[in-house]
């Protein structure tokens, strides 16, 4: 009999690579993709579509050797990797994407780091975090022709000279002067940043400070998910309110099981989220979210039962009228009806 693992989104697969631990079979999302180098031999697609938030979509020549890459990988227990397909209509794309060349990278995504941010907060304080991001950075810096490397030299070199000096600039100016010099060669551009700002536009009615605001905006939350984006806000509305952030007064649960369905497991999927929400900033505000232990636990319990809906064949594709496009939160996260785990 062959034992089964999972790795579904950022779940963990060390088990995986542990000899003892007598797992023969490895079941994954493209999540496998993303790093993860694991004793493989051979790598089986159950398809090469995926739906990427959008539209159900071919996956892209990258993504296919990515995934396949992880059979038969340098150092591992296996260096000879075999690839295939559960269905013979896909092998045709698998063939002629391990043979194609990968395109060759053109320009490279940023995001301002905190630093930047808070050296262009000094001069425009009366922005919010939504508005610096939006106005100044996501709008400015997309019209380009100097090196941003450039551009991040003088800005930072601009800051601390106005600091030593103790110049006072109005916000227009300083507005006006970032404009003038905020630009990015064509090698560059401003990273997908959307859920970020859904963060930041959220954060910015709480009583917080830049760095923690900026800790929330880039934390890892799905904001399109009803459960993991009340996540977000209950954990940064308790946070500023309390300082402390307790596990069990924000997060119900309810009776967690293997899930019957796949709206269910959508569901359990989105706890989890929430719980790994709350693991990434306890190591990052340990002071403050001190429930890490509980909120591993409980994550591994999601882990497993999710595992246990996908040994009973659960993880067959649903007919597309059975899945719900967006996960209702009342029944997991609420203000009003708390209860310990």
């Amino acid at each position: 009999m062959l034992k089964t693992e999972l790795i579904l989104s950022g779940l963990q697969a060390t088990m995986f690579n542990d000899a003892t631990s007598e797992f023969d079979v490895l079941v994954a999302s493209d999540a496998i993709g993303m790093g993860l180098n694991l004793n493989i031999s051979r790598i089986i697609f159950s398809t090469l579509k995926k739906f990427d938030g959008i539209e159900e979509r071919d996956l892209t020549v990258p993504e296919i050797k990515q995934i396949a890459g992880r059979a038969g990988r340098f150092g591992s227990k296996f260096p000879d990797g075999e690839v295939t397909c559960m269905n013979v209509k896909d092998l045709p794309l698998l063939h002629s994407s391990l043979k194609s060349p990968s395109p060759v990278l053109e320009r490279a995504g940023l995001f301002p780091t905190f630093d930047l941010l808070f050296m262009h907060s000094r001069f425009h304080p009366t922005k919010s975090l939504y508005q610096m991001l939006v106005s100044h950075f996501f709008k400015q810096m997309c019209n380009c022709s100097a090196s941003v490397q450039g551009y991040l030299e003088w800005f930072m070199k601009d800051c601390l000279d106005r600091i030593t000096n103790s110049v006072i600039l109005t916000t227009d100016l300083g507005y006006e002067h970032f404009v003038d010099n905020a630009k990015l060669s064509s090698n560059y551009f401003i990273a997908d940043c959307e859920e970020m700002l859904k963060v930041a536009a959220i954060v910015d009615e709480l009583p917080l400070g830049l760095h923690d605001k900026y800790l929330f905006v880039i934390s890892p939350v799905d904001m399109n998910n009803d459960i993991s984006s009340q996540g977000l806000i209950q954990f940064a509305q308790t946070y500023a309110k309390k300082g402390i952030v307790r596990l069990r007064e924000i997060f119900t649960p309810g009776t967690l099981q293997v899930p019957k369905s796949h709206s269910a497991l959508k569901e359990l999927e989105s706890i989890y989220q929430v719980l790994d929400l709350y693991v990434w900033l306890s190591f990052r505000l340990e002071d403050s979210f001190l429930d890490r232990e509980l909120a591993l636990s409980q994550r591994a319990i999601c882990s497993m039962l999710i595992e246990g809906f996908l040994e009973r064949g659960g993880w067959r594709q649903p007919m597309a009228s059975s899945v719900p496009s967006r996960i209702s939160s009342t029944s997991l996260l609420s203000q009003s009806n708390k209860q310990d785990l």
